[in-house]
């Protein structure tokens, strides 16, 4: 008897570092090619005069402004270099996006490792 299988979702995702970027500071665009998408952005091991970092998830429009999605404040990962905060963005439909971080001002910010899953 033969069957038709669906193959899981496959989460694309990347991953890098920061070293001492400014408040507005824009990371890489991304594509999300399906709808239904949930974003996960985590950050270990950061460092700064602060002990927060605000990350603000944002769709990358062509034609009209960029839609800003709720800020995120990271705090858990200023404990040491392996601790990590994140944050999900739910349902915000296929596009391009990016996330900025303290796009409302504050302090350098550097973190040892980043990875964004979608």
């Amino acid at each position: 008897m033969a069957g038709i299988f669906a193959a899981p979702a496959q989460a694309d995702s990347w991953s890098s570092h920061l070293t001492g970027v400014a408040a507005g500071f824009e990371s890489r665009r991304w594509t999300e090619a399906s709808s239904d998408t949930t974003t996960n952005i985590k950050f270990t091991g950061c460092s700064g005069a602060q002990s927060v970092v605000n990350v603000t998830f944002v769709k990358d429009n062509s034609l009209s402004p960029d839609t800003y999605y709720t800020k995120a404040a990271f705090t858990a990962c200023f404990a040491s270099s392996t601790a990590t905060s994140s944050g999900n963005w739910d349902d915000h439909g296929a596009g391009n996006y990016y996330f900025v971080v303290n796009d409302g001002g504050g302090d350098l910010v550097t973190v040892k490792s980043l990875t964004v899953t979608y």
